[in-house]
């Protein structure tokens, strides 16, 4: 019987825990993303995208899995309601005073980075 060399043994121990976890965005990376949508990229850049971008404002990172993922993993209705009633220094409606259900969750899924 043949033995399977070192290196393939580690690589399929490795492949057992899943990916590593993504590295943090920069605030740049962040700022650099846009809702490909016209209407939510105008929501987003009027409601969303001054917090979103900045580090130093509390808010998790639009795009950055390192703060989003563990959120996201609470379900969107938890997402949705922190949005609506606010969170933290998150305003209710998060200063999107035209923002209806749909909008909220697709600028949420859309900063948490999650396509479906």
């Amino acid at each position: 019987m043949r033995k399977a060399p070192v290196a393939m043994v580690v690589l399929a121990l490795a492949a057992c825990h899943g990916a590593p976890p993504a590295p943090p965005l920069t605030e740049a990376q962040s700022a650099a993303r846009r809702p490909a949508d016209a209407h939510l990229a105008a929501l987003y850049d009027g409601s969303c995208r001054a917090c979103h971008t900045t580090r130093d404002s509390g808010a998790p990172l639009s795009g950055d899995h390192a703060q989003w993922d563990a959120r996201w993993a609470k379900g969107a209705p938890v997402l949705l309601q922190s949005a609506v009633a606010g969170y933290n220094k998150m305003p209710a409606g998060g200063q999107c005073a035209t923002c209806t259900a749909h909008d909220y969750e697709a600028l949420i899924r859309f900063m948490a980075d999650q396509q479906n």
